[in-house]
């Protein structure tokens, strides 16, 4: 397909569009929400884009008359704007605009018939002249219109698709202006420039309504700003190297070529190092969010970073670590330090990349003043500047230090938990309100994130002393029982020291005591594991039993089955079903009974602790018999042997059932998980 053919093709597909968007107008205009200067002018641009297709492949037209359809196109789209500015504020624009826009649109009408009757061989100089003149008070029309119709996203969907239009008119003239003739891809590039820019006026003038205000305004994040900026900024920059290159090239004679070269790749080299460097990308950063955004900070940004940062999971040495990298990041500052209470002083937790400080009384004026007027220090300022309002109250460490920037205090609610200072930015070290505001909020979340962190290591601590007191009543309990049995040991020595078979009775139940009491301090130093062997429920039971066999009333053991075999630690399971037979004893008369049997179901060994004693009504049951340091016997016991008995019965996977009824008696159930060899 040759020249011609590809531009009316373009030309023909553009002009369709711009057709279809000025009925979509039109159709905007009968509802009285468009004005009619709009529809005019899409149509006249729809016209003249298929009067160009035609003369692309039937030349019918004089250079001049397709200068004044140009001329007309501009001038329809310049007054458009004119008006859609007055439709939407509902007032004239100002004099001055109006000045510019139908001045220049009347100087242009106006040196269009003078040249034809003075210069009629320069048509084409005059085209590209007056088309960049046009372009720029096109470009001064949509500015107004933009500035002036922000809360419409219709009429800004608009203004930036004719800006579209019109920068890329520059562009084509520019160029043409430069070479001395317009550059046949880049009028065909315009058709497709039409086409784009129709095409999403049609799409946003099909959703977004003309009337009313869409509060849902379209924003663009800082970080595509910054992106996008630089982008352009290296592209200009390639760009202006590229254009002197070229030039070098072609009017350099043999060294032009080398030259062009050795420019593109002083341009990439350049670009890339400028970027790879941080202290470049902040600048920018600042740059862009001083003059671009009307505030310092995005918030939503910072703030979704600060918590991401602090609930990241993290040792309790790095908690102060991360707190001051995450506040550092915000600030763009490279370092800070961290004081936090500890008895009468704020003292130095943390340094990062910053020197050692000393502490600093609570009393002192600079924490009064942190805490009162929540205030923020910068050391740095002069005498003049409000923020060295109470500078005076600065402690002298602070006056030495080189690249302290600010302090900060640390608060939760009015109590003062610490301060934080930042060491100075590399780019950007000025002060402003946004600044102060967002320090102080920082400073209260970082606070609860430091005091939250302190009050989680307050409580493992107090845990593991929970835990060692838990044990040592456990251990307490357990020499209480073996107390008792010296006691009684040394009670009938008088009565019976002649008979030989009360020694050895004796003997052994030292000796058993012995070895109860060395294996309750191997447990009590926490290094000696739980010793878990398969064991015979039979003998357990019988072994609970004979050890109660000193207190009356004595109980007696009935073995309906041998129960099978359980896995458990010997001793705690003994001393589980002792702690349930004692319990019986003391509540069961002399001359009453205490029956243990075991029974063995399926896969389950069943033992049963009955006996007639005083028994205990539901509310006990429920609510204190497994409840620990909860007893009735006064001075006699520490209530954690049920407690004790059912922890470790559940441990291993059984369960222990009460019922009980007062003046009847009590039945305790145990069930454990038992196998058969």
């Amino acid at each position: 397909m040759g020249y011609s053919n590809v531009t009316f093709s373009a030309y023909t597909s553009a002009s369709l569009f711009w057709f279809v968007l000025s009925a979509i107008f039109a159709y905007h205009r009968r509802q009285g929400d468009a004005p009619r200067a709009l529809v005019i002018a899409s149509a006249v641009n729809a016209l003249w884009l298929i009067a160009y297709a035609v003369h692309q492949k039937t030349p019918l037209f004089s250079a001049f008359q397709l200068l004044i359809g140009e001329t007309v196109r501009y001038c329809m789209w310049i007054a458009a704007l004119s008006y859609i500015l007055k439709h939407f504020t509902q007032r004239e624009p100002p004099n001055t605009i109006r000045l510019i826009l139908f001045g220049g649109c009347a100087v242009a009408l106006l040196l269009v018939p003078l040249s034809l009757a003075f210069a009629r061989e320069q048509a084409q100089p005059l085209t590209i002249w007056l088309g960049l003149f046009l372009s720029i008070i096109g470009l001064i029309g949509i500015e107004q219109v933009y500035q002036n119709t922000r809360k419409n996203r219709l009429v800004k969907l608009l203004g930036i698709n004719l800006g579209a239009l019109f920068v890329y008119d520059i562009y084509l003239y520019s160029h043409a202006m430069i070479f001395s003739g317009m550059d046949s891809e880049l009028v065909q590039a315009r058709a497709v420039v039409a086409i784009v820019t129709a095409l999403v006026l049609t799409a946003g003038a099909a959703v977004l309504p003309f009337k009313g205000e869409q509060t849902a305004a379209i924003s663009v994040s800082r970080p595509i700003v910054f992106y996008t900026t630089s982008l352009t900024v290296a592209g200009g920059f390639i760009t202006v190297l590229a254009l002197g290159g070229y030039y070098v090239k072609l009017y350099g004679g043999e060294w032009g070529t080398v030259v062009y070269t050795l420019l593109l790749f002083g341009a990439l080299i350049t670009i890339t190092a400028a970027f790879a460097s941080q202290t470049a990308r902040q600048t920018l950063s600042v740059l862009i969010s001083k003059h671009l955004f009307r505030h310092k900070y995005d918030y939503r940004t910072e703030w979704l970073k600060l918590i991401q940062q602090l609930s990241q999971p993290t040792s309790a040495r790095d908690v102060h670590r991360q707190a001051i990298t995450a506040v550092a990041s915000i600030f763009k500052s490279p370092g800070g330090a961290l004081w936090l209470r500890k008895g009468p002083v704020m003292a130095p937790y943390f340094q990062m990349n910053m020197e050692q400080f000393p502490p600093e009384p609570i009393a002192s004026a600079f924490c009064r003043t942190l805490r009162e007027d929540e205030w923020v220090f910068a050391p740095q300022s002069t005498d003049d500047t409000a923020h060295s309002q109470y500078n005076e109250f600065l402690p002298g460490w602070s006056q030495k230090a080189k690249d302290l920037w600010i302090i900060f205090p640390l608060l939760i609610e009015r109590e003062l938990i610490g301060f934080m200072a930042l060491a100075k930015p590399k780019v950007d070290a000025s002060l402003t309100w946004e600044d102060l505001d967002l320090l102080k909020t920082v400073g209260r979340q970082v606070a609860n994130y430091l005091e939250r962190h302190r009050q989680a290591e307050q409580l493992i601590e107090s845990r593991q002393f929970d835990a060692f007191n838990k044990l040592s009543a456990f251990v307490m309990h357990d020499l209480k029982n073996l107390i008792a049995q010296q006691a009684l040991v040394v009670k009938n020595a008088a009565k019976h020291k002649d008979n030989p078979a009360f020694f050895e009775d004796t003997i052994h139940t030292i000796n058993n005591s012995v070895e109860r009491m060395h294996q309750l301090l191997k447990k009590l130093q926490m290094h000696e594991p739980e010793e878990i062997r398969n064991l015979a429920v039979k003998d357990v039971v019988i072994e609970a039993v004979k050890k109660c066999h000193d207190s009356k009333p004595v109980p007696t053991l009935r073995l309906e089955d041998t129960g099978g075999n359980i896995t458990a630690d010997q001793d705690r399971i003994v001393m589980a079903l002792i702690h349930l037979i004692r319990n019986a004893q003391e509540a069961t008369a002399a001359n009453g009974f205490i029956d243990v049997t075991l029974k063995q179901e399926n896969n389950t060994a069943c033992i049963q602790i009955e006996d007639n004693g005083t028994g205990m009504d539901q509310e006990f049951v429920q609510e204190r018999l497994f409840k620990p340091f909860d007893t009735t016997k006064t001075g006699k016991g520490m209530g954690i042997g049920v407690y004790q008995a059912r922890e470790y019965i559940t441990s291993i996977g059984g369960t222990l059932e009460v019922t009980s009824e007062v003046d009847v008696g009590t039945t305790f159930s145990i069930t454990l998980v038992a196998t058969t060899y």
